[in-house]
């Protein structure tokens, strides 16, 4: 019979990659709470027409990349991103009425039909921040902040921020007609995508990855339209306090014009953060503010920034962790006893084995050295004298002693 394998584009986590999950997954709770956001939860699949209109029917993820199916005539979708899933969440319960800011955190698995790659699956991980109800470019400036001492706290410090805005939608129809007047005479050198993106998003031409398409968008008269300053007053304002913070918190940070980001909720700030960790440059996090995005979606008007990033791209950078070593193995012949000892321990919070095979003595200190801090040998002799010999597995040194002492070891 056939063994059935994981999907294409999908992995299991070992027990052997846990640690360095549950060292990105601590560190997201310690730095996510720092800034007063709270964990949130969102299910794994809503409505098809949820990311329809959140995410925008323009972009590859809704067009071509959505896990969609029906169930009794409602149609369904695994979340590719969890921003609209929050929104909605924030929509659904009410969350406007709390003190602004809310700021919730979130990680869990994202689903998208893409081509499977180093760092990309179908089915992958994220950790993400939300935040609702500022305008302000303080808020901006907290939310890269929060993101780069995340992944600082992650160990990944040679790191570079790129910034964009998109300005609001009023000035950014200004730019639009500009950009396609200019793209217009090469529009049949362009790729199926970007054409029909010329009519339906123009802005999301720039994030074409086609090199072809790239050639053309560097010719000089549509890269005086793209570095152009085309963002209104309002919005300038809004970009320049926010260098004035980031500057202010000593933040390195660079502007790329070309930088707008694949959803279409986006408006003024963007951004990416790089990570240069093993010498080669990885796009790491990834956000932006949607001001726009809860009303879109039946809320009342909040504006709001977030960011999310990749845990499969993270940990490749972060590399393996050791797995945290059992503090005592029990080592005994009388399984019974050894199971009595091992449950004491656990019953005072300290993690205990024991060899259920019961295997001979050499056997089973051989696997103590290998998963535990501390061998407690249960002879005959210590079993008739109500005591256990505590071996100290990183230097050699052992002592026999009460039962009771022994706990003493661990404590």
């Amino acid at each position: 019979m056939a063994i059935i394998r994981v999907q294409k584009g999908t992995k299991d986590i070992l027990p052997c990659d846990m640690p360095v999950w549950h060292f990105m997954e601590d560190k997201a709770r310690e730095i996510f709470t720092s800034y007063g956001a709270k964990e949130i939860r969102t299910p794994i699949f809503e409505a098809t027409e949820l990311f329809a209109r959140g995410v925008g029917d323009t972009t590859d993820i809704v067009n071509k990349e959505m896990y969609t199916f029906e169930k009794s005539e409602r149609s369904l979708t695994l979340r590719p991103e969890n921003t609209a899933g929050v929104v909605r969440s924030f929509i659904e319960n009410g969350m406007h009425r709390l003190s602004a800011p809310v700021k919730l955190w979130y990680k869990g698995p994202m689903f998208r039909y893409e081509r499977p790659q180093a760092g990309r699956q179908r089915q992958f991980h994220q950790v993400g921040v939300e935040v609702f109800g500022i305008k302000q470019a303080a808020a901006d400036a907290e939310v890269i902040l929060m993101a780069v001492n995340y992944l600082k706290a992650l160990g990944l410090n040679d790191l570079s921020v790129e910034l964009n805005s998109l300005g609001c939608p009023e000035c950014r129809e200004v730019f639009k007609t500009k950009l396609k007047e200019v793209i217009k005479p090469y529009l049949p050198q362009l790729c199926p995508d970007c054409q029909a993106r010329y009519e339906k998003n123009p802005l999301r031409l720039l994030d074409c990855k086609v090199e072809e398409c790239k050639e053309i968008y560097a010719k000089p008269e549509i890269q005086a339209v793209i570095q152009s300053d085309f963002i209104c007053e309002n919005c300038a304002n809004h970009f320049n306090e926010l260098k004035c913070y980031l500057n202010a918190l000593n933040i390195n940070y660079s502007i790329n014009k070309l930088l707008v980001r694949g959803l279409d909720y986006y408006n003024r700030t963007v951004f990416e953060i790089k990570s240069n960790n093993l010498g080669s440059q990885n796009a790491v996090c990834g956000g932006g503010r949607y001001d726009s995005l809860v009303k879109n979606l039946g809320g009342e008007d909040t504006p709001a920034i977030g960011f999310a990033m990749g845990m499969e791209r993270l940990a490749s950078l972060i590399g393996q962790k050791e797995d945290e070593r059992t503090t005592a193995f029990v080592v005994s012949n009388n399984t019974l006893e050894a199971i009595r000892l091992t449950e004491e321990l656990r019953a005072d919070g300290i993690s205990a084995e024991f060899d259920l095979t019961n295997k001979k003595f050499v056997k089973q200190l051989e696997k103590a050295s290998k998963v535990a801090k501390f061998a407690l040998i249960l002879g005959e002799d210590e079993i008739a004298a109500g005591k256990v010999t505590v071996k100290n597995l990183d230097t050699s040194e052992q002592k026999t002693v009460s039962r009771e002492e022994a706990k003493k070891f661990f404590t």
